[in-house]
């Protein structure tokens, strides 16, 4: 891939935004099946749907600059993943383990945050307003996100994790 113009930098965002929202619709099963905190599970099962949805606006941005998926993979995406699953692999408290998903999809949030932002700027300096609102609508669901993560860890799961002190 060459990155040639501001035009490029924005397609290559959309696809890498594109690779990292598959890669977690890809997990997030799991991570909902592993989540033993009721509003905590409620809250990945909704963020789960609001993503299906996020993955069609991205398949839109795509289609409106006339392009097709071209197949590629979010590296930073496949860290966050890879994180999670040594996660699950390790012996934990279920309290202390839905502390650590939350850190670790907040890890996968923040990442997305910063692609989206990042895109939404490319697609403003462009001129393509349909593109980046639809960026922006995604860019505010996914603060929305972690907002809510921060709000479940800090009154809910970190309160209960804290009482596991070895």
């Amino acid at each position: 891939m060459k990155l040639n113009s501001l035009q490029d930098l924005l397609i290559a965002e959309i696809n890498d935004l594109l690779s990292a929202e598959k890669q977690l619709l890809q997990i997030f099963p799991k991570v909902i099946q592993s989540a033993t905190h009721v509003e905590l599970k409620e809250a990945l099962e909704a963020h789960q749907r609001e993503t299906a949805v996020q993955e069609r606006r991205l398949e839109q941005c795509l289609q409106t600059l006339g392009l097709t998926l071209r197949p590629v993979r979010s590296h930073g995406m496949v860290g966050i993943v890879s994180s999670w699953m040594e996660l699950q692999e390790t012996e934990a408290q279920a309290d202390v383990r839905d502390a650590a998903t939350i850190s670790v999809i907040q890890r996968a949030e923040h990442y997305e945050i910063a692609g989206y932002g990042c895109a939404h700027a490319f697609a403003e300096a462009l001129d393509q307003h349909e593109i980046a609102a639809l960026l922006k609508q995604t860019l505010l669901e996914e603060e929305e996100f972690d907002r809510t993560l921060t709000r479940i860890a800090e009154t809910v799961v970190n309160r209960e994790a804290e009482l596991h002190t070895s």
